[in-house]
């Protein structure tokens, strides 16, 4: 299935400016129906500009309008085009340009807000920036820190809205693994602790009697 260049600022879009269904947005974009829920109620996708599939030559406003018509059934249909999709960057530290290096705090600031489950690994792949700069803009330290404002690293030209989604995904993922190996943990705990406190403890022996005295037993 081919889906729009960029799938959450697309889904960004259709939510704030057509009626189409959760569901059929969802379709288009290939989301889940509570993701794009969850960005009409403004729990994610904060800070992402919405885009254009309209003037980016991906939908027609008549496509849109036949889809509203119908939300049981109609679904988006993207358009044919000639532009080159763009090719996967291969494996390797990010180059970032020298004009943009400027802005790396102000991203790493923007993704400590609002994605801070993103480990400083992640971030440091994601941006093309080092550990220690990422904890002196945690912690204030940085030369710059009183200039610093948090600015999408995709407005900024960092990274693109498909890197930073791969990542954002991943590390929900991993604190849910983490999360769920902990209840199992909890529960196995539990079930110990139950069957030790319904197992019976095993009568004492008794006192063995005394050996019967040599001499009594003679008289």
């Amino acid at each position: 299935m081919v889906l729009p260049l960029m799938p959450k600022a697309t889904a960004v879009w259709l939510v704030e400016n057509t009626a189409l269904s959760f569901e059929q947005i969802a379709d288009y974009t290939g989301m889940h129906e509570l993701e794009i829920q969850a960005i009409a109620d403004g729990e994610v996708a904060v800070g992402i500009v919405g885009v254009n599939p309209i003037t980016s030559g991906q939908l027609t406003a008549e496509e849109i309008a036949r889809c509203e018509a119908d939300p049981v059934k109609g679904r988006l249909k993207m358009i044919k085009t000639d532009i080159p999709l763009p090719k996967a960057r291969s494996k390797g530290a990010r180059y970032t340009p020298v004009s943009k290096r400027q802005d790396r705090p102000d991203a790493i600031n923007w993704i400590l807000k609002h994605h801070p489950e993103l480990t400083d690994a992640q971030i440091s792949r994601l941006l093309g920036t080092t550990k220690a700069t990422i904890a002196s803009v945690r912690d204030r330290t940085h030369w710059n820190a009183a200039n610093i404002k948090p600015q999408n690293p995709v407005t900024l030209g960092l990274c693109s809205e498909a890197d930073l989604e791969k990542a954002v995904v991943l590390a929900q993922r991993r604190k849910s693994n983490a999360v769920k190996a902990e209840a199992r943990k909890q529960r196995r705990e539990a079930r110990e602790a139950a069957a030790a406190a319904a197992t019976p403890e095993a009568p004492a022996e008794p006192a063995a009697e005394p050996a019967p005295d040599a001499a009594n037993t003679q008289s």
